[in-house]
């Protein structure tokens, strides 16, 4: 017998009890954990609390004004020597205003791997951000692309506004779709090995930069 059907086997064996035509949702399960998280969501403690937290794991953030949003995007990539960067459809167009010093990729068609590997720097917007956890959290919805975009290229830049940090990873589960393509992102890149040596950069880019718009 392989992993596989052993796998199978134990699932139908627990199962051997349930009636035929039950379906999950005929199930009331008991959620009595805590959905609205302290500080509140928005708030200035909240986006404090996030900018710790990123700060913590290595991420350069900052508080930026919605009408300067373009030149700190611009001035971000130029310090980094960025000549090639990535934004997905859906990005505002109004805080791409000043990006004509590098070459843009929309995503349309799609890039290759080999051409992501080859671009600097990739600037999305996100679904949400948890700040208990520092955590920034992308669904690939407007302005985030799909997951390739995100784990390729060598820096992220992310633009988010006060209004979409949470404060507890409950009270993001409440606002998130289950059914998209959801991705955690904690900081840099990171891991280590057996002898707990860090490295950065090999799981996802090495560098983050957040823009926070209060």
């Amino acid at each position: 017998m392989n992993a596989r059907t052993e796998v199978l086997s134990r699932i139908r064996r627990a199962l051997t009890d349930v009636p035929g035509g039950e379906r999950p949702e005929d199930v009331p399960v008991t959620r009595n954990y805590s959905r609205e998280g302290t500080p509140a969501a928005g708030s200035a403690k909240a986006v404090q609390l996030l900018t710790k937290r990123l700060a913590d794991y290595g991420a350069s953030v900052r508080l930026v004004a919605d009408e300067a949003v373009p030149t700190a995007i611009a001035l971000t990539l130029a310090a980094r020597g960025a000549a090639c960067v990535v934004v997905p459809r859906g990005f505002p167009s109004a805080w791409q205003a000043e990006l004509d010093a590098v070459r843009v990729l929309d995503d349309r068609p799609e890039v290759t791997v080999g051409a992501l590997d080859r671009t600097d720097s990739v600037v999305t917007t996100v679904a949400l951000a948890i700040a208990e956890t520092g955590t920034l959290v992308l669904d690939g919805g407007p302005g985030q692309g799909r997951r390739a975009l995100t784990l390729v290229p060598d820096h992220h830049l992310c633009v988010l506004r006060a209004e979409q940090v949470v404060a507890s990873v409950p009270e993001a589960l409440v606002r998130l779709e289950p059914a998209r393509p959801l991705t955690f992102v904690s900081g840099p890149s990171a891991t280590s090995d057996i002898e707990l040596d860090r490295v950065e950069g090999v799981h996802g880019p090495r560098t983050l930069h957040v823009l926070i718009v209060p």
